[in-house]
C-alpha cells in the first residue's frame, strides 16, 4: 500500500494516544450517526483498488501513468458494485416474478400445508384465502404506515451513505498513488491507525467472502441439484442461495440466518424435507466452524468464540449495525494490541 511518507521525527508517547483517543471517537461516532454503510464501502473500495493497482503498476510505468490507472481502476470498481447491487435487486423481482401469481401459486399453498402440520391454535390465525391474505396485508400496512415511510427514508438514507463512500473510497485510494510528501507526527500516527483499519477490514471481509462462497456453493447444491433430482422444489430456491450469500458474510451470526430461512422454506413443503434441510444446514455450520477458526482466526488470531462475544455486546450497544461492525471493529482491536506486543 503505497502512502505518504511519514515524518522522520519519532512522534511522542502522548501524540500516540492521541490519535488512539481520536481513531476510538471517530469509529464510536460512525456507530452513533448510522454512517457504517459508508465507512464498509469505503473500505471496500479502497481495498479492491489497492488490490488491483500493482497488476498494473507493473505494466506502466511513471507516476502519472499510475495515477491514470488507479484513478480508471476507481471508476470501475464503483461501476461494478453499483451494477452488482442492481443486478440483485432486479435477480430478486424476477424471481418473485407476478404478485398475483406469488400471492396464488406459492404463499397461499404454503398457508395450506401449514394448516396440515401446525397445531390448531395457530391454523386458527391463518387466513383462508387469498383475498383475505391479501386484506390482512394491506391492513397491516395501514397500521404501520408511519414505519414503512421511516423505513423507506432509512433504506434511501443508507444508499446515499454507501455511494458517498463508495466515492471517497476511490479518491482516498487515488491519493495514495500521488508522489510521497512530508506528513507531521500526529498525521502520521492517524496514517498508521487507518492503514490498521484497513487491514483489520480487509482481513475479515475478504476471508468471509471465501466462507460465504463455500456455504453458498453447498446451499446451491443442495437446493437446486439434490432435491429437484428427487423431485422436491423448495419455494424462492434461487432467492435462498442469494440470501445465503449475501448474510453469509456476516461470520457466525450470518449462517444461523440463512439456515433460518432455507429450514422454514423446506418446512414449507414437508415434515420431512425441513428435518432433511436442517441435518443437511448443520453439517455445513460444522464445516464454517472449521472455516472459521482455520481462515478467520489466522487472519485476526481470534477464535469464533471471540468474535460471538463481541458481537454480543455491540450489538447491546448499538444494536443491529453493532453486529455488523464489531468482527472489524475487534479485528483492528487486535491488530493495535498485538503491534503494542499487549497481546
Amino acid at each position: 500500500m503505497d502512502s505518504p511518507s511519514l515524518d522522520p521525527r519519532p512522534s511522542s508517547p502522548a501524540i500516540v494516544y492521541a490519535s488512539y483517543v481520536l481513531a476510538a471517537a471517530a469509529l464510536l461516532s460512525v456507530l452513533g450517526l448510522r454512517m457504517l454503510s459508508a465507512l464498509l464501502a469505503g473500505l471496500l473500495v479502497y481495498e479492491l483498488v489497492n488490490a488491483m493497482a500493482p497488476l498494473f503498476g507493473r505494466r506502466i510505468s511513471g507516476a502519472r501513468a499510475r495515477m491514470l490507472v488507479v484513478a480508471a481502476l476507481g471508476v470501475i470498481v464503483v461501476g461494478l458494485l453499483l451494477a452488482l447491487a442492481l443486478g440483485a435487486i432486479s435477480f430478486v423481482r424476477n424471481e418473485i416474478g407476478n404478485p398475483e401469481l406469488l400471492w396464488q401459486q406459492q404463499l397461499m399453498p404454503l398457508v395450506e400445508k401449514a394448516r396440515q402440520q401446525l397445531p390448531s391454535i395457530v391454523v386458527d390465525h391463518l387466513p383462508d384465502s387469498v383475498d383475505e391474505m391479501r386484506v390482512g396485508a394491506l391492513e397491516l400496512a395501514r397500521k404501520h404506515a408511519l414505519d414503512l415511510q421511516l423505513a423507506g427514508k432509512g433504506v434511501v438514507r443508507v444508499f446515499v451513505h454507501i455511494l458517498i463512500g463508495l466515492l471517497l473510497g476511490a479518491i482516498i485510494a487515488l491519493s495514495h498513488a500521488r508522489p510521497a510528501h512530508q506528513v507531521g507526527p500526529l498525521t502520521a500516527a492517524l496514517l498508521q491507525r487507518c492503514r490498521r483499519l484497513a487491514l483489520a477490514f480487509h482481513n475479515i471481509v475478504f476471508a468471509q467472502i471465501k466462507i460465504s462462497l463455500v456455504n453458498t456453493a453447498c446451499t446451491a447444491v443442495f437446493l437446486v441439484v439434490i432435491l429437484p433430482l428427487m423431485g422436491i422444489h423448495v419455494p424462492l430456491a434461487k432467492t435462498l442461495v442469494v440470501l445465503t450469500f449475501v448474510v453469509g458474510l456476516l461470520p457466525v451470526v450470518g449462517n444461523l440466518l440463512s439456515n433460518t430461512a432455507v429450514t422454514i422454506a423446506a418446512l414449507s413443503v414437508s415434515l420431512g424435507v425441513g428435518i432433511a434441510a436442517l441435518a443437511f444446514l448443520i453439517v455445513i455450520h460444522k464445516l464454517e466452524y472449521f472455516l472459521n477458526a482455520r481462515i478467520v482466526g489466522t487472519q485476526i488470531h481470534a477464535r469464533a468464540w471471540e468474535l460471538l462475544i463481541a458481537m454480543l455486546l455491540m450489538e447491546a450497544a448499538f444494536g443491529l449495525i453493532g453486529v455488523i461492525a464489531a468482527p472489524i471493529y475487534y479485528a483492528y482491536l487486535k491488530c493495535e494490541l498485538e503491534a503494542a506486543r499487549l497481546v
